[in-house]
């Protein structure tokens, strides 16, 4: 099942609506979707959405001691490798972000947040593994939802820096 966007229709409480509002305002092959089965994890989601699981990825949401946001796209069974990130990105020592933060920043639950569309600019970073895949399904707004998009387009709507932040990358 897709999201049904309704342009005459405010979207502003719904974080899955409005990312199928910016989806169709980018024109881009996209859609959020609501899947019938579970996925909530990586292979659940795999199993659910009938795809390998490295074409799950996943959105995280890092804060500099500074008070920086950087968000990372990265497949969804890869850990993430700290110090390279803060390396690539050029913060110390990141952490991840809380879930207030996250819903705060980016108007989207963890679980459900998609690695476009936020309310607010924010600096990203895809790692490479990402681009390997020629389709790829995230955090759909809601933890029920999920997002099927091309991973260029990823990097080409945030503008994102590309790089090996992942241990699997070493």
């Amino acid at each position: 099942m897709t999201a049904e966007y309704d342009r005459d229709q405010p979207v502003a409480g719904d974080p899955a609506l409005r990312l199928a509002a910016f989806v169709a305002g980018a024109g881009i092959d996209a859609e959020v979707l609501f899947p019938d089965g579970p996925t909530a994890t990586v292979a659940e989601a795999a199993a659910t959405l009938n795809v390998p699981p490295t074409r799950i990825v996943k959105s995280l949401l890092f804060a500099s001691q500074g008070g920086d946001y950087l968000l990372v796209v990265a497949c969804g069974e890869a850990k993430i490798d700290r110090k390279r990130l803060a390396t690539l990105a050029g913060l110390p020592k990141l952490k991840l972000a809380s879930p207030a933060t996250v819903l705060a920043v980016t108007g989207c639950a963890v679980g459900g947040m998609p690695p476009v569309g936020h309310g607010e600019t924010l600096p990203v970073i895809v790692d490479r593994a990402v681009l390997a895949e020629p389709m790829v399904y995230s955090g759909g707004g809601r933890i029920d939802a999920v997002l099927r998009i091309l991973p260029d387009d990823i990097v080409r709507l945030n503008r994102a820096t590309l790089g090996e932040v992942t241990e699997a990358a070493t």
